[in-house]
């Protein structure tokens, strides 16, 4: 589980591989939430666009659906994630309802997997800032991407 997660944009794919190391900082348009895993929050979004299910995804079915490293990982505890593209377009179209109902479908999972170690976060709030950053990716020509440590 990543002690903080930051979504961001960037132009490329160059750009966030040239930060690496750094965390997105001032200047920088971002979401920030804690005690999740982004790399399956991200499968779980993306699955939850593309195949509209009741279920609450198993470990295995999210596996499928992993999002690119946009660097190799290192054993330095970072990861940056791209969103595909595919479901930031989807997010930035997004409407109040589909966010409110995949944040509940994504705290009942976190609630199963976690239990009273799940984030504390308003994920409602920080899908609907995602969102947000999404509708401005789609706008500018840029990606959205997650960092992780």
């Amino acid at each position: 589980m990543a002690h903080d997660v930051v979504f961001f944009l960037a132009p490329d794919d160059e750009v966030v591989a040239a930060m690496r190391g750094r965390r997105p900082g001032p200047g920088s348009e971002f979401v920030t939430c804690r005690f999740v895993e982004p790399d399956s929050a991200i499968a779980e979004w993306d699955m939850y666009f593309e195949e509209p299910s009741a279920e609450v995804p198993t470990p295995e079915q999210l596996h499928r659906w992993w999002p690119q490293w946009v660097t190799t990982p290192l054993n330095d505890g970072v990861e940056v994630f791209a969103l595909p593209q595919r479901l930031t377009r989807v997010l930035a179209g997004a409407g109040p309802t589909d966010l409110k109902e995949l944040a509940a479908r994504w705290t009942t999972r976190l609630k199963a997997a976690d239990g009273d170690d799940m984030t504390d976060d308003d994920l409602l709030a920080v899908l609907q800032g995602i969102a947000h950053l999404a509708a401005s990716a789609v706008s500018t020509g840029g990606r959205l991407y997650s960092w992780s440590f």
